[in-house]
């Protein structure tokens, strides 16, 4: 690589016993482990010894299904059920050092202010290393679980109809909402509130506690939080996207945006797209850091990946929203390279099997990009946000505003 090219960042995206409906049946699976907590602190710890940027955890808030947008589709061979992302990510916390740690949490039946309680809780807990994947909910029956608004029933044929069009644009605007509301939840803290001068006996400074008075078409808050202001000050916001209103909602409220191209124009296209809609938005401060999403199934030759791949295609097809690699380290290195040169900050790599293509991305890749000095080999910046070149933000409120 050029020495001017920066290092590129690496993310992996862990989700049951991988990202193959069928990973669960391998031989090196663990099934019988998968809701344990050792489970996740194994895989955690893992990705942090191969010097990851950060884990994502995928969550949801109804039972997997082959087709996200529809019904659970009441299937008995593959893996069903999950624990929840933030609590596994509070668990993990004190048993890593170094890796961000960013839980999926649903925007569209989730209070916000337990989102940004939580959140924050995470960041103190991890003393600066948690992020927050924003994600909306458009199937049915998780809108029945809370049993507080309806939602259509919508599929995939009908996405590009005037009343799948709106919803997207309800559920994407909500979500924006939240983000904004979290954020302000974790500045209504200022970061010198706690006094805790025993001899006084004064342990806050109450002038420094802020309401946040937002109100919105789906709800307001009042505030301040309940919890002091995160140790980031605003933990790292991330969000997956494939179209226009994911993009805007990531130009509006996030840090990293995670997109699925399919080849290098597809590369160039979306991000175009999406600095387009950082400048629809009116976005100041830094740009988007923009990360491609690939599904990995890592071998030792192609054709031992592809028959792979084949074998448990036969059990169960996979279906992606995401390019799906059955590939090599080095030819996995070499398209990792060549996609930052068209404009990439990074990947997040979604394992097909766990742990193996997590112990490959580990164990092989890793040190195949370091050779080519394309990735770090020792950690830096001890916060998420440092790791990303983004400043530790000053609350909006430590200026201005009454106290609470």
């Amino acid at each position: 690589m050029s020495p001017d090219t920066p290092a590129l960042h690496l993310a992996v995206a862990l989700d049951g016993a991988g990202w193959h409906p069928a990973a669960w049946r391998e031989p090196g699976a663990r099934p019988r482990d998968v809701f344990t907590a050792r489970y996740w602190a194994d895989l955690v710890r893992t990705a942090e010894s191969g010097l990851l940027d950060l884990v994502t955890i995928e969550d949801a808030l109804g039972l997997q299904s082959g087709d996200h947008l529809a019904e659970p589709d009441r299937r008995t061979d593959l893996l069903q059920g999950r624990l929840d992302a933030e609590l596994i990510a509070a668990f993990v916390a004190p048993l890593t050092t170094h890796i961000g740690l960013v839980p999926t949490v649903t925007t569209t039946h989730t209070e916000p202010f337990h989102v940004a309680s939580a959140l924050a809780t995470l960041d103190h807990d991890s003393r600066g290393r948690a992020g927050w994947r924003v994600q909306t909910s458009v199937r049915p029956d998780e809108a029945r679980h809370f049993g507080r608004r309806s939602v259509p029933p919508l599929r995939r044929g009908e996405l590009d109809t005037p009343e799948a069009r709106a919803l997207v644009a309800e559920l994407f605007g909500e979500a924006a909402d939240v983000i904004e509301v979290v954020r302000r939840l974790w500045d209504s803290w200022e970061d010198d509130a706690e006094v805790r001068d025993a001899a006084s006996g004064k342990f806050l400074d109450r002038s420094k506690l802020h309401h946040v008075d937002f109100t919105g078409e789906h709800f307001a808050v009042r505030g301040p939080s309940i919890v002091p202001r995160p140790p980031q000050g605003q933990p790292l916001v991330v969000s997956l996207g494939h179209a226009w209103e994911p993009y805007r909602l990531a130009a509006r409220g996030g840090d990293v945006l995670f997109i699925t191209p399919h080849d290098e124009d597809e590369v160039t296209t979306i991000l175009a797209e999406v600095r387009d809609a950082e400048r629809h938005v009116g976005r100041e401060g830094a740009p988007l850091q923009v990360f491609a999403d690939l599904v990995v199934l890592v071998d030792e030759t192609e054709d031992a990946a592809r028959a792979h791949l084949a074998r448990l295609d036969g059990i169960a097809p996979l279906s992606s929203d995401a390019a799906v690699l059955a590939t090599t380290p080095a030819a996995l290195a070499d398209l990792l390279v060549a996609w930052q040169r068209a404009g990439l900050d990074g990947f997040r790599l979604r394992p097909a099997v766990l742990p193996a293509d997590l112990d490959a991305i580990v164990g092989d890749l890793v040190p195949e990009l370091q050779r080519r000095g394309a990735f770090r080999t020792a950690y830096g910046e001890s916060t998420l946000r440092g790791r990303f070149g983004l400043a530790r933000p000053a609350s909006r409120y430590a200026t201005v505003g009454s106290p609470a």
